[in-house]
């Protein structure tokens, strides 16, 4: 036993000496000093005379000093001891290419593909020092070779991340799809892989490349997949149509994927694509049998139609309820109605009464708790604070930790601020400001500057409370009446702290007004009141927004884009702003 013991600590002594040798010539090795390194990788390459890392090392140190003579006869030496070893004949090669002698790195790189044909099993390792030692083609002839000879090899996901480095964008895509026709579980991965090289252009290169690979293939070997790949690609190019076309090609050969329908129409929701994506809800409404599937369809087409502003909005919610009844199935539709009501048709005593019902019959307390949370809404626009705070308290403290509470204690803030309650609204906010849903979180650290910044000092009006009032007409979709309130606000206190974030909340009422240039001329007048004030990148990415996504100049886009990146670099907007920017440029975004 004792001698067992003996052998076991000396092992791990030995492994540790190893260990503590190889850190310290990495380290001489990583500051330059290969002479002092060499001679460290030389002791462990003779206790470990296998390790491929040691002796690629020695090796490198051995050219980083010139002495190419040493790693020549140390790599034949070591095929002379082990010919099964001729994958060194790339590194051999790769000495000669070091020192200029083509021809004769040519051979050595002609001796390690010819030793794949003999031992097929070497061809991974070939192809990987190939490419380690940036010889792209040669990796590719060894690794096809491999495959050639040995039909279980799978090296298409090299080859492609290859061609991808070397810019042959066309050829990467062909090796991709090559690898989802031998097996189609590889379609998420390169979807994923190649999300790097194509952008929501569909005139750009590389979009155009992956699409040609795609119908090339799809014609010589038609397949589901294909019509699943294209759908992804048009729907990262926002050609929501085309997408649509690829999923009902889908769903005519198999029913199952309608979840996909589904899955398409919320994306162009969300992207404000209220036309295709109606009809994908449109769709799913006349193919579906099952009640959820019906509710879901009709509940998007309803935000839609509130969206477009659709003057028979009210009607198409009267007709839905009417069908399917006011019950717990349709509560999620009496919810959206209850906020149309409210704030579209300025009914809230309608609105009022749907909720209350609903409370009714909902059996969830996490249903009860968002219907508590729009009860409260409604209430705080018809100026009833107190009431709200009730319904907004109770989902608070019967929900801890969860984010509906955290969503509860936000509105509890946002109402005292409403009321004038300052203080309370502050102590709401300062614990909200670690919130972990960073929404709230970020939502609560902006309405707690603006009223630490803007309290009154010394009795001296600072225009916080008619701000907070601005601030409520907007919460109310009265938007005249809160841009009339704004611009008395700017005129009254011109010069002081509160100028700018009244010129930011009116900025973003014009847009809700649709009155882009008006918001512009608010954002320009707080970047030239103090180009260094804290709303200025704010200001700067919003403008940027405008440009980009309601009066279509990717030209003036990119200009305040690069505000933020040139100027604002510590700006939370900075990652968003960068990809955006390059996504105009028509650069490749990773």
């Amino acid at each position: 036993m004792k001698k067992k013991i003996l052998i076991i600590a000396l092992f791990y002594s030995c492994f540790a000496f190893s260990q503590g040798n190889f850190s310290l010539a990495e380290n001489y090795f990583r500051q330059g000093e290969y002479k002092k390194a060499s001679q460290i990788y030389e002791s462990l390459l003779k206790k470990s005379p296998f390790n491929t890392t040691y002796l690629k090392r020695l090796v490198t140190c051995f050219q980083e000093t010139n002495e190419y003579l040493k790693a020549e006869n140390l790599l034949k030496e070591k095929i002379l001891v082990n010919p099964a070893q001729k994958y060194l004949h790339v590194e051999i090669g790769y000495n000669f290419d070091r020192q200029q002698k083509k021809e004769l790195a040519t051979k050595e790189y002609l001796l390690a593909i010819e030793a794949i044909e003999t031992n097929p099993n070497l061809g991974g390792v070939i192809g990987r020092m190939f490419r380690q030692n940036n010889l792209l083609d040669y990796a590719i002839e060894a690794y096809s070779k491999t495959m050639e000879l040995n039909k279980n090899a799978n090296y298409e996901f090299a080859i492609a991340q290859i061609y991808g480095e070397k810019g042959e964008f066309d050829k990467m895509f062909d090796s991709y799809i090559e690898l989802i026709d031998k097996d189609e579980n590889y379609i998420s991965s390169v979807q994923r892989l190649a999300s790097r090289y194509i952008n929501e252009d569909p005139t750009s290169k590389n979009n155009l490349a992956l699409k040609r690979s795609l119908l090339k293939k799809s014609i010589s070997n038609p397949k589901d997949v294909w019509n699943e790949f294209l759908s992804w690609l048009f729907t990262k190019q926002k050609e929501y149509g085309k997408a649509l076309i690829q999923e009902k090609a889908l769903f005519k050969r198999n029913p199952d994927y309608i979840d996909n329908i589904f899955r398409l129409g919320r994306i162009a929701f969300e992207d404000n694509n209220f036309d295709n994506s109606q009809k994908c809800f449109d769709f799913l409404l006349e193919n579906t049998n099952f009640i959820d599937g019906k509710l879901s369809a009709e509940l998007y087409l309803l935000k839609i139609a509130v969206k477009k502003s659709d003057e028979n909005s009210d009607l198409y919610f009267q007709k839905v309820l009417k069908e399917y009844g006011f019950n717990k199935n349709t509560i999620d539709v009496q919810t959206v109605y209850a906020d149309f009501l409210t704030f579209q048709k300025n009914d809230p005593e309608k609105a009022k009464e749907i909720l209350e019902n609903a409370l009714s019959f909902s059996n969830s307390k996490f249903q009860k708790a968002r219907i508590k949370l729009k009860l409260g809404d409604v209430l705080v626009f018809t100026g009833k604070f107190n009431k709200a705070l009730i319904y907004f308290s109770q989902v608070q403290t019967r929900l801890k930790n969860h984010p509906l509470s955290q969503e509860a204690r936000f509105k509890v803030a946002q109402t005292s601020y409403f009321k004038g309650d300052f203080t309370w609204a502050k102590a709401q906010l300062k614990i909200l400001k670690g919130s972990t849903t960073q929404l709230i979180a970020n939502d609560a650290v902006d309405l707690f500057l603006v009223i630490t910044d803007n309290e009154p000092k010394d009795s001296i009006p600072s225009g916080l409370s008619e701000f907070s009032k601005a601030d409520l007409l907007a919460f109310q979709n009265r938007n005249k009446e809160a841009i009339s309130l704004y611009n008395v606000i700017i005129k009254k206190y011109q010069g002081q702290d509160i100028e700018d974030e009244t010129l930011y909340n009116q900025a973003k009422v014009y847009m809700k007004e649709l009155q882009y240039q008006n918001a512009i001329t608010n954002l320009l007048k707080i970047i030239s009141i103090d180009k260094e004030g804290i709303l200025v990148d704010d200001a700067y990415y919003l403008i940027a927004e405008i440009y980009k996504n309601h009066i279509k100049d990717t030209e003036k886009a990119s200009e305040y884009y690069q505000k933020i990146i040139f100027e604002k670099a510590s700006s939370i907007y900075l990652v968003d702003a960068r990809k955006k920017y390059r996504e105009l440029r028509g650069d490749i975004v990773n």
